[in-house]
């Protein structure tokens, strides 16, 4: 099976949470922090804190029926992607990207939910990286793209498709959104029966996956 999704980029990066002083002993009367969720070291703790289920209750799609297979992706995976793998490899690493999962859900009558979840060394990397994709992926939809948009987070870009190209691949309306989120760079595509369908879904799944993802 071969999703038709052009934005099948993901990432991750290695980041050492430094642990705050003087909260470690509880005070009568004082709060006390809760441990920060540390970043992960591996794509295997990554997959981890992905998202396991979509609002619209699509069953997921085994990682192993794509093609390529989603799950883990590392630098060459993502450049794999490309016309040109090795430019493509060196842009990656000037964005500081170290590996990534992706995750589907889809259904029968065409509608699909992906999530893909990419980290970098640092927060500048994850932005711009977020950023240049998602003004990409306007360009290749011919769609207009939306900054900052109502019911998403700071720093968040919004697209909307209500009738795509024909070589699109898209079997529906759609929605996409692009997040940057501390070293992790976050994007979630829904196709649904309509526009506003398709945002329903792309607007909770990516409140479900900030959440599940260590502090900005």
């Amino acid at each position: 099976m071969t999703l038709p999704v052009p934005g099948r980029l993901t990432g991750l990066a290695l980041l050492l949470v430094a642990l705050l002083p003087g909260c470690t002993t509880a005070v009568e009367g004082e709060a006390t922090p809760a441990p920060a969720r540390p970043t992960p070291a591996s794509p295997e703790e990554l997959e981890a804190l992905l998202v396991t289920e979509v609002p619209s209750d699509l069953p997921r799609v085994p990682d192993e029926h794509l093609t390529p297979p989603a799950g883990e992706k590392s630098v060459d995976d993502v450049a794999g992607y490309a016309d040109d793998p090795e430019r493509e490899r060196e842009i990656l690493e000037h964005y500081g990207y170290r590996y990534g999962w992706e995750r589907f859900w889809g259904g029968a009558a065409g509608a699909l939910t992906s999530v893909f979840v990419d980290q970098f060394d640092d927060r500048a990397g994850a932005g711009a990286y977020a950023r240049d994709l998602a003004a990409n992926e306007a360009e290749y939809y011919d769609g207009v793209l939306r900054e900052d948009p109502p019911r998403l987070p700071g720093g968040c870009r919004l697209l909307t498709v209500e009738d795509a190209h024909t070589d699109s691949g898209l079997t529906g309306p759609a929605a996409f959104a692009w997040c940057g989120h501390g070293v992790f760079s976050v994007a979630v595509t829904a196709v649904g029966g309509s526009v506003e369908e398709a945002m329903a879904e792309v607007h909770a799944v990516v409140e479900a996956q900030l959440e599940r993802l260590p502090p900005s």
